[in-house]
Formats: C-alpha cells, sequence, structure tokens
C-alpha cells in the first residue's frame, strides 16, 4: 500500500511539472497547422510559411466593421504593448479581410498601419478565403445591400494564436481578461 502511495504522489507531481495551462482556450491538436495562399497589403501573393518563425494572431474581419474589428485589434495592440520587447518583437497579427471587393491592399495596408508595424493585412479571392475559413472551422457572410452599395460582413471575433512553427495554440476570445490575454501572449512568444 505504502508504494502505490509514493508512486501516485510522484505521478502527480511530475504532472505538476510540465508546461503551464494556457489560460485562453486551448486549441493545442485541435485545429491544423497555419497554411494559406492570400495576397498580402502590398500586392504581393504570400503563402504561410512565409510568416514562421514569429508567432502569429490570426483573426478575421474587414475595414469597414465599425465595432468588433477595430475593438479586437485594439485590443491585440494594448495586449502586446504589455510586453517586454523581445516577446514584442515574437508577435505578429495577420489580420484577414473576408471583404476583398471594398479591402483591396491599399485599403488594407492603410487600415493595418493605424495598429502598428507588426499588424499585417491579408486577403484573397473568394475560394482562398473560402478555404482558409474552412480550415479553422470560421464563418463569415455578407448583409444586403443598402441604396448606397454599403453592407455588412458577419464574421467570428475569435483570435487564433500560433506558435513559431505554426502550430494552432491558443483561441482568443473578446470575454477572455487582459491578463490572460497578455500572459498567453508572453508564453507565444517565449515558444510554447
Amino acid at each position: 500500500m505504502h508504494r502505490w502511495i509514493v508512486t501516485a504522489v510522484a505521478s502527480l507531481w511530475l504532472a505538476g511539472c510540465g508546461e503551464p495551462a494556457w489560460q485562453t482556450k486551448d486549441i493545442s491538436g485541435l485545429m491544423p497547422p497555419l497554411e494559406f495562399e492570400l495576397v498580402d497589403e502590398n500586392g504581393h501573393d504570400v503563402e504561410a510559411d512565409q510568416y514562421l518563425g514569429k508567432s502569429t494572431l490570426l483573426f478575421f474581419g474587414f475595414t469597414h466593421c465599425p465595432d468588433v474589428c477595430p475593438a479586437t485589434l485594439g485590443r491585440l495592440e494594448a495586449a502586446i504593448g504589455r510586453l517586454d520587447e523581445s516577446a514584442r518583437d515574437d508577435i505578429q497579427v495577420l489580420f484577414v479581410s473576408v471583404d476583398p471587393r471594398r479591402d483591396d491592399p491599399e485599403t488594407l495596408r492603410a487600415y493595418t498601419e493605424s495598429f502598428g508595424a507588426r499588424f499585417i493585412g491579408l486577403t484573397g479571392n473568394r475560394a482562398a478565403l473560402d478555404a482558409l475559413t474552412r480550415r479553422y472551422r470560421v464563418t463569415y457572410g455578407y448583409g444586403e445591400a443598402d441604396d448606397d452599395g454599403n453592407y455588412a460582413v458577419s464574421h467570428s471575433s475569435a483570435v487564433f494564436g500560433f506558435d513559431e512553427r505554426g502550430e494552432a495554440r491558443v483561441l482568443i476570445r473578446d470575454s477572455d481578461p487582459m491578463e490572460a490575454v497578455v500572459a498567453d501572449l508572453e508564453r507565444l512568444a517565449d515558444g510554447a
């Protein structure tokens, strides 16, 4: 009996010595690695492997978004700003516009520049966007255009966090406390 108790205690102790738990939603092993073929904010064709080597935050939205997109990107900017300089340098944010009709590269660049140099705008044709959103189980859709041609775009507010190898690690939601977001960004930047 004594041997069993010692074994159980040792097992529990060793289990506690592993990596700390993610504070936002852990999606390690549940989502596929970062992969896409899109167009960047400079009009160049790009692939996901060009962004490996840094931790990546992937967010889907559009530049005419009145609320969710600027709030989410502003929140990410604030969280990244709370990291030390070396951690900040290891984080990049890929903002994928699901509204390529209005969000050409020039529009994307002007939008992402307002959040800082580590924010990069991407978009693509409908087939490329559909493939990418299916890959990460994200939906988007277009509302009816008004008389002036304006329309809303529905989309997710979640942010996917990938490590420097492009492996999916966390899902950051707008309900996650800022301290949890900052802690997980630090862990991503540290190569977790």
